[in-house]
C-alpha cells in the first residue's frame, strides 16, 4: 500500500507515534489509510449538510476495513459571490482545491481518496485532483435542494429569487411577495434545484462513473443519500484493495459518456471549462470541437430548470442518472464505474418512472443537446452557449450592440430600463485573465429575463454564465479582450450576429476594420494589484482550454 511509506519499518517509529497521538491502534497500521476531503462549511446551503454525511462515510470505511482520515477543503457559494467582486473567487478556487487536495494526500501518502463535495467549483476541483493524483477514489456529492412553496407554487433559487428582482423593479410583483420569495426559495440544506452548474457536474460526475449509481440526484435531506454516503465508504476500501485507480475510470469513452449526459440533460455551460480542466489532469485530449460533435449527435430528452419547468427532485423520482442511461444506451460506451458495474449494466438495471421527465430518444425535446460551441470573426477560438435554454425566437438574431466594461454597469443599464428590445448587451474584460477569474453574469442575464427581455435582448461576453442562466447568452468568448480578441473591437451600435443552428457568432464590420480597431485598443488597468487573483491572472489561460494554471 502507498501508506506503508509513513507505517512501514523501524525507521518509521516517530511516524507511527504520531499516527498513535491521533488515535489510530496498532492493528489500524495494516489497514488501508482513506483520506476524505470535506468542503462543509457555514455558508454554503449546499454543504451544510456534510457533517451528517461524514458520518455515515466513516462507519462505510471502516466497515470496509479501513481507517479513515478527514480534512477540510474550501468552499464558495456562487450565489452569495455573484454580481460583485466576490465572483472573481470561484473559478480560481477551483485549482486552490486541486492543488490542497493532491498537498495533503501526498504529503501524508494516502492509499484512497473519498471527495465529498458539493457546488460549482469545488466538485470540478475535486475532480482534477483525483485525476492528477491516480489512487482509487470515489466521488460523494452531497446532493441537490428541495424546491421551496409559495402560494401553492413550487420555487427556485434562480426563478424565484434572482428573476424576481427584475419583475419587482417593473412593478410586477410587491414587497410583500418580493419578501416571501426571498424567504420561501431556498428552503434548507443542498445544491440549488435545477439543473445548475452543482448539479449538472454531480450528474456529470455519476454518469462517468466516480459516482455510485444513483449519487448525484439523492436528494441532501434524503436517508437514500445517508446510505450512498455509507455505501460510498465501503466502496472505496474495495476499490484500493483492487487497486481501480481514478485514471482507470475516467478514460476518454468515460469523459465522452459525461458530455451526452449533460447534452441530454441541458446543463450547464460551466461544464465545458470543468471538462477541458479535470481532461487534463488526467492526460485525456478533449476540446471544444468534441462537445458540438457530440451535441449534434445526442438529444436533449429532459425539461429541467433553468430552461425547462422540472426540478432535480423529479429527476431524482423518475429513475435519475442511471435512467437517463438506459435512455441512451445506445449511444454511450461500455465503461467500468467506481460501483463495480459498467456503464452498460447500470443502464440495464435502471427503470424510467417517468416518462415525461426522462423523455425517449424519439420524443425527445430537442433533436441536438444542450450545449452548442460558436466560431465566427468575434470568437475565433470559440464561444459557448447553452442553446437548450434560447427560444426558437432568438436562434437566429442580429442586434445592435451595446458595450460594457464591467458586470455592474451593465446590470445597472438593464434594471433602469436603457436596454430595448434588438440590443446585444456585450460584457468585456471579464475572462479568465481580465476579470480576473472569469465571473458569471447570473445577475444581468436574470435581470432580462426578469425585465420581459429573454425573447427580444442578447448577451454575449468574454466571462461565463451561472448554469441558471436561461436566453440567448453566449459566454467564454475567445480570445478574451484583455488578449486583444475581437470582443475589445465591438463599439456601441454595431450589428453582431447571432445564429445557433449555422453555429455563427459575427461581428459586422469587414476584417480591414476589425484589424484596425484592434490596433487601438487601450486594454485598461488590471482590477487587481496583489494577493491571490494577481497570481492566478499572470498564470491562467483562455477559456477554451479550460482556464487552467498555466506551468511556468
Amino acid at each position: 500500500m502507498r501508506s506503508d511509506a509513513i507505517k512501514k519499518g523501524v525507521e518509521r517509529v516517530p511516524h507511527r507515534a504520531l499516527l498513535h497521538a491521533t488515535g489510530v491502534s496498532r492493528r489500524d497500521m495494516s489497514k488501508p489509510f482513506i483520506a476524505v476531503a470535506t468542503s462543509f462549511n457555514d455558508i454554503i446551503p449546499g454543504h451544510i449538510g456534510m457533517r451528517d454525511l461524514e458520518r455515515f462515510i466513516e462507519r462505510g470505511i471502516a466497515a470496509g476495513g479501513g481507517v479513515p482520515f478527514f480534512f477540510g477543503i474550501p468552499g464558495i457559494c456562487d450565489g452569495v459571490a455573484m454580481g460583485h467582486p466576490g465572483m472573481r473567487y470561484p473559478l480560481a478556487l477551483r485549482e486552490l482545491i486541486a492543488d490542497s487536495v493532491e498537498s495533503f494526500v501526498n504529503a501524508h501518502s494516502l492509499d484512497g481518496l473519498v471527495c465529498l463535495t458539493n457546488c460549482d467549483k469545488i466538485t470540478p476541483g475535486m475532480l482534477m485532483a483525483a485525476a492528477r493524483l491516480d489512487i482509487p477514489t470515489i466521488v460523494v456529492t452531497a446532493g441537490p435542494m428541495l424546491s421551496g412553496r409559495y402560494k401553492g407554487k413550487r420555487l427556485s433559487l434562480v426563478g424565484d429569487a434572482f428573476e424576481v428582482v427584475g419583475k419587482f423593479k417593473r412593478g410586477e410583483i410587491g414587497e410583500a411577495d418580493l419578501a416571501c420569495f426571498e424567504m420561501e426559495s431556498c428552503p434548507g440544506a443542498g445544491a440549488c434545484q435545477g439543473l445548475y452548474t452543482a448539479n449538472t457536474m454531480a450528474c456529470i460526475t455519476e454518469a462517468m462513473g466516480m459516482s455510485l449509481p444513483g449519487c448525484a440526484t439523492a436528494l441532501a435531506v434524503s436517508a437514500k443519500k445517508r446510505r450512498i454516503a455509507e455505501e460510498s465508504g465501503e466502496a472505496i476500501v474495495r476499490l484500493v484493495k483492487k487497486n481501480v485507480t481514478s485514471r482507470s475510470i475516467m478514460t476518454r469513452k468515460a469523459f465522452e459518456n459525461g458530455i451526452r449526459i449533460d447534452l441530454a440533460l441541458g446543463g450547464s455551460t460551466n461544464t465545458v471549462l470543468h471538462l477541458l480542466a479535470i481532461a487534463r489532469e488526467a492526460n485525456v485530449s478533449l476540446g471544444l470541437k468534441d462537445f458540438d460533435r457530440l451535441s449534434k449527435q445526442t438529444p436533449h430528452i429532459t425539461d429541467l430548470l433553468p430552461g425547462g419547468k422540472h426540478f432535480m427532485e423529479d429527476l431524482d423520482y423518475a429513475g435519475g442518472i442511471p435512467a437517463v442511461m438506459k435512455r441512451l444506451k445506445s449511444k454511450i460506451a461500455v465503461c467500468p464505474t467506481a460501483s463495480g458495474l459498467s456503464t452498460h449494466q447500470i443502464a440495464d438495471r435502471a427503470v424510467v418512472s417517468d416518462e415525461n421527465v426522462i423523455r425517449s430518444i424519439d420524443e425527445a425535446y430537442h433533436e441536438e443537446g444542450g450545449i452548442a460551441i460558436l466560431h465566427g470573426n468575434l470568437a475565433p477560438r470559440g464561444a459557448v452557449v447553452k442553446q437548450s435554454a434560447v427560444s426558437e425566437a432568438m436562434s437566429v438574431f442580429t442586434g445592435k450592440a451595446r458595450v460594457f466594461e464591467r458586470e455592474e454597469d451593465a446590470q445597472k443599464a438593464i434594471l433602469s430600463g436603457d436596454i430595448k428590445s434588438g440590443m446585444v448587451v456585450v460584457i468585456r474584460y471579464e475572462g479568465p485573465k481580465g476579470g480576473p477569474g472569469m465571473r458569471e453574469m447570473l445577475a444581468p442575464t436574470a435581470a432580462i429575463v426578469g425585465m420581459g427581455l429573454a425573447d427580444s435582448v442578447a448577451l454575449i461576453t468574454d466571462g461565463r454564465f451561472s448554469g441558471g442562466t436561461q436566453g440567448c447568452c453566449i459566454g467564454h468568448v475567445s480570445p478574451e479582450a484583455v488578449e486583444r480578441g475581437p470582443i475589445a473591437a465591438i463599439k456601441n451600435g454595431d450589428e453582431i450576429l447571432i445564429d445557433l443552428p449555422r453555429r455563427k457568432l459575427e461581428l459586422k464590420i469587414s476584417a480591414k476594420e476589425l484589424k484596425s480597431r484592434l490596433k487601438k485598443v487601450k486594454i485598461p488597468a488590471p482590477n487587481v494589484t496583489g494577493g491571490y487573483l494577481l497570481r492566478y491572472s499572470r498564470m491562467v489561460s483562455s477559456a477554451d482550454e479550460g482556464a487552467i494554471l498555466k506551468p511556468f
